[in-house]
């Protein structure tokens, strides 16, 4: 697996710990109205890079998906000898 570099962000596990952290203080009443603002922020900005990571997952999913079944058809139309 790929190490990631600072400018990559949170993984996506890191990012949703966070998440539900800021969650957690807001629903408990943990955060002033000073500081609820900075955490709702915080918060829509790690929800779009979840999405982010998502999205790029699901099309790393499909390219692998799509490029297994040209290998299957190959293999099926080519003969066994060659």
């Amino acid at each position: 697996m790929a190490k990631r570099t600072k400018s990559e962000g949170p993984s996506y596990g890191e990012a949703a710990k966070r998440l539900e952290e800021i969650l957690a203080r807001i629903e408990e009443g943990q955060a002033d109205i000073d500081e609820l603002s900075g955490l709702v922020q915080e918060a829509a900005g790690l929800v779009t890079l979840c999405r982010g990571k998502i999205q790029a997952a699901e099309v790393q999913v499909q390219t692998i998906t799509e490029q297994l079944e040209r290998e299957a058809a190959e293999e099926t139309e080519s003969p066994a000898g060659s």
